[in-house]
């Protein structure tokens, strides 16, 4: 059992490599109550997710508000990195952009090269 330990156990490598020096809040704590959108479009490998109203609201675990519905300006602005509410956070901070059809209350979240190629 020894080796387990000695080759990284049960911690994973994201918390053996992080700096006792990062005062900052993380993703997690700025997306607030979009943080499970957050997780779920960060942990997909695929560079468009296409979700419904509906299944956002499952996966938050709440109704989205009206304005989500009817507004486009919800779904973002014009500057993809401009960091607007905790909703446009959780898909940026994931490193993707949000298209909204509000009559098929569908959305595309893409992963789009020039959005990475700004960040990195």
């Amino acid at each position: 059992m020894r080796w387990w330990w000695t080759r990284g156990g049960t911690i994973d490598r994201a918390s053996r490599c992080a700096s006792p020096f990062n005062d900052g809040p993380g993703p997690d704590a700025q997306v607030g109550e979009y943080q499970l959108l957050y997780k779920y479009l960060r942990d997909r490998y695929a560079n468009r997710v296409v979700l419904t109203f509906g299944e956002i609201e499952d996966l938050l675990g709440f109704a989205l508000p009206g304005a989500a519905r009817f507004q486009q300006d919800w779904w973002g602005g014009a500057d993809p990195l401009a960091s607007q509410s905790p909703q446009s956070d959780s898909w940026t901070l994931a490193k993707r952009t949000a298209t909204a059809n509000l009559s098929a209350q569908v959305v595309v979240f893409d992963r789009g090269n020039g959005l990475l190629a700004s960040t990195i």
